[in-house]
């Protein structure tokens, strides 16, 4: 593959990891450090899940900035990102089958971190990691 598009590739990734860090330090912070309006605007949030995401903000960050610059530990932290993501959106699903109230738009979100992270991954993995598997 040309090494440009394949660098641009990279950079791309890594900016989208980066905005959506951003964005979710910048949510979720609203809403853990807002004030009362903040945590009403939110709705039924279900608080662990609002700490994840948060606290993950800064993970994405940190891998964003792998990425752009080629590291593999990013590739590693990326999957970590995923997996971290799908057990916590696991552990939602329990909470709620468990009658605990929710906000639906939860499951929306964590679908979209799942599959990004997934996503993000994956590609880390071809490009910066060990291996890839197509």
């Amino acid at each position: 593959m040309n090494d440009k598009l394949s660098r641009f590739g990279l950079y791309a990734v890594a900016a989208i990891a980066l905005v959506f860090g951003l964005a979710t330090i910048v949510s979720g912070g609203k809403v853990l450090f807002g004030g009362e309006a903040a945590r009403a605007a939110a709705g039924n949030y279900v608080p662990f899940v609002v700490w994840f995401n948060f606290l993950a903000g800064f993970a994405y960050v940190a891998a964003a900035t792998g990425l752009a610059t080629g590291q593999a530990w990013a590739a590693h932290l990326a999957l970590a990102i995923a997996v971290a993501t799908a057990l916590v959106f696991l552990v939602f699903g329990l909470f709620v089958l468990g009658g605990a109230p929710f906000e639906s738009r939860t499951i929306g979100a964590m679908t979209l971190r799942t599959a990004l992270w997934a996503g993000i991954a994956w590609f880390a993995w071809c490009r910066v990691g060990a291996r890839c598997v197509r």
